[in-house]
């Protein structure tokens, strides 16, 4: 937009009519297109404005040969370029385009704009000379296609760290949808209580020790399973962890079962409840964590490491200990959670206030209605518009 109103400005010091059309000027686009075909008319226009319309051409201008487009820079996408040459010559009209190229353009200074100066410097040439050469137009078209490239390839790299955390919500999304449809999940709850059991043994008890320290395991379990001195280390002592294991289990069966019946009829809905929000909670921290990982992990290439390899090992470490710490947190709610049953009391202030809204509304209906205003809907201010304070600054 800036390169338009510079453009604009310099014909208005040459005392030539034009319109412009861009952000500012987005209301008076039809107008404005309406204009830019007939004879005398000079538009000046951006890239994105006034894509993909015809433009009429007025009277006399197809003897004179058309709607003419002058680029004053190329794009870095030949596909840009191809719709800047597309609005002239539209369903059979006549019409020619022509781009102004500088070696100081944003295009030319990335890519070979130092070889074509060295070639002017030899030549002789002056810097207002201008040079029509296939040659040109060949290295903008190699350099554009580099720039296509690069873009490309970075847009392959996002790609490949989306479809990391992808994987990783296709499993989140298809256990939580499976918990919200069944009906019972306590397969599932069952499944994640001995899962955190067996980790819990390996994790704590070596069995190869001639004299383990139970200790830590023993405050483990009453932490996440049993109630307080539930499991004696007399119970465990001199066994190996799949018997260690067993016996355990036995234990936790038979909370389960209290708690099941402590609950009563809404255990179902309990469970239900215990596990959504455990994952939901987790796994919007999961993805805190893997975005934290994803801002510097580009940083590992200084190393000579792969950072896209490591994203994926790491995101996958991370999605193994959420996907634990989601079993170890059922386990402990489910078992350890107190349910407290409503009282009446509750249920009568409930009643009470059903009916002190029914006895006001009664109360309004014998008031006289007043009757609803219109809502007038306020000017709108754009970006660009001059601040309504009178600075003469944009919004």
């Amino acid at each position: 937009m800036k390169t338009s109103e510079y453009i604009s400005d310099l014909l208005k010091k040459k005392g030539i009519r034009h319109d412009v059309l861009n952000a500012k000027n987005h209301e008076r686009e039809a107008e404005i297109v309406a204009g830019a075909g007939q004879k005398g008319a000079v538009t000046i226009a951006t890239n994105m404005a006034g894509r993909g319309t015809d433009i009429k051409l007025g009277d006399g201008v197809e003897e004179l040969g058309g709607l003419a487009v002058i680029g004053t820079e190329r794009h870095e996408s030949r596909r840009i370029d191809d719709q800047l040459r597309g609005r002239s010559g539209r369903q059979g009209d006549k019409g020619d385009s022509r781009f102004y190229l500088s070696l100081q353009d944003e295009l030319m200074v990335r890519f070979g704009s130092e070889r074509l100066q060295n070639m002017m410097n030899r030549l002789g040439m002056d810097d207002s000379t201008p040079i029509e050469s296939k040659m040109v137009s060949r290295a903008v078209e190699s350099a554009q296609k580099r720039v296509e490239g690069n873009n490309f390839d970075a847009r392959k790299r996002v790609l490949e760290y989306d479809d990391v955390l992808r994987k990783q919500r296709e499993i989140i999304y298809t256990e939580r949808n499976s918990i919200i449809d069944s009906d019972s999940s306590g397969e599932l709850v069952e499944a994640m209580m001995r899962a955190t059991l067996e980790r819990s043994v390996r994790y704590y008890v070596n069995d190869e020790e001639d004299e383990p320290d139970y200790e830590p395991f023993i405050n483990y379990v009453d932490d996440v399973f049993l109630s307080e001195g539930a499991l004696k280390e007399s119970e465990i002592k001199g066994k190996d962890n799949d018997d260690i294991f067993e016996i355990v289990w036995a234990k936790v069966e038979v909370a389960f079962k209290d708690q099941k019946e402590k609950i009563g009829s809404q255990f179902a809905e309990f469970e239900r409840m215990i596990l959504l929000r455990s994952i939901d909670d987790h796994w919007t921290d999961h993805i805190d964590t893997m975005d934290q990982l994803r801002q510097g992990i580009h940083l590992r290439s200084y190393a000579q490491q792969n950072p896209l390899r490591d994203y994926q090992n790491e995101g996958h470490q991370l999605f193994d200990t959420m996907m634990e710490t989601i079993e170890e947190d059922v386990s402990k709610y489910i078992l350890k959670s107190v349910i407290t049953v409503e009282d009446d009391i509750e249920r009568d202030k409930t009643t009470d206030f059903g009916k002190a809204e029914h006895v006001s509304a009664n109360a309004e209906d014998g008031k006289e209605k007043v009757k609803a205003q219109p809502y007038v809907k306020d000017e709108h201010i754009g970006r660009n518009d001059p601040c309504p304070c009178g600075s003469g600054k944009k919004i």
